[in-house]
């Protein structure tokens, strides 16, 4: 089998089902802190191939102290990532041995909360533009096969492409987030 951080697996239903109860048990162990708890990227958009890595969104009011949620975090087995390098969101991982997530803690309302949410909603609404994302991440994991780094930044345009066409679509559909996954 590949190696899951890095091959497009065909859309799995039960994407939903893994995020559902991930998304239970975090808005359970952080309460009215996890001001919002929503299922983002790839995994969570119907019919899209990808990499089969659950990535999770959660709102807070603030990201200092971390100390708010992370202990809550560590106590349901996730790891906190200290060594991540974007100062808008903090980073969680799960334990050793466990199955592949990705957890963003981003404060709510900003930049990096909203680009997720418009990123999915518009995907969810757009299938065609889906079908280009997917096809062009499995093109760039063909040429670089054994260098996910490059992937991820010879994806950036692409993403960016996306976005200018979701804002133009966002401002025409008078968009806004929906109601929280959790």
């Amino acid at each position: 089998m590949p190696d899951n951080t890095y091959y497009l697996a065909p859309y799995d239903p039960n994407w939903k089902t893994e995020f559902a109860e991930l998304g239970a048990r975090i808005k359970h162990a952080l309460g009215d802190t996890a001001l919002r708890v929503d299922h983002i990227g790839s995994t969570s958009v119907a019919g899209l191939a990808a990499k089969p890595i659950i990535d999770i969104q959660i709102s807070v009011d603030s990201l200092e102290p971390v100390e708010l949620y992370k202990p809550q975090m560590e106590a349901i087995g996730f790891i906190h990532r200290a060594d991540n390098e974007e100062l808008t969101k903090r980073y969680f991982r799960e334990s050793p041995g466990g199955k592949r997530v990705h957890i963003h803690v981003r404060e709510k309302g900003s930049f990096g909360e909203q680009f997720a949410l418009l990123f999915r909603d518009y995907l969810r609404k757009h299938p065609e533009e889906g079908q280009t994302y997917a096809a062009e991440k499995q093109r760039l994991m063909l040429m670089y096969p054994k260098g996910r780094q490059k992937y991820v930044e010879e994806k950036e345009p692409v993403i960016w492409g996306i976005m200018r066409r979701a804002s133009r679509w966002s401002q025409r559909a008078g968009w806004k987030p929906g109601p929280a996954d959790f």
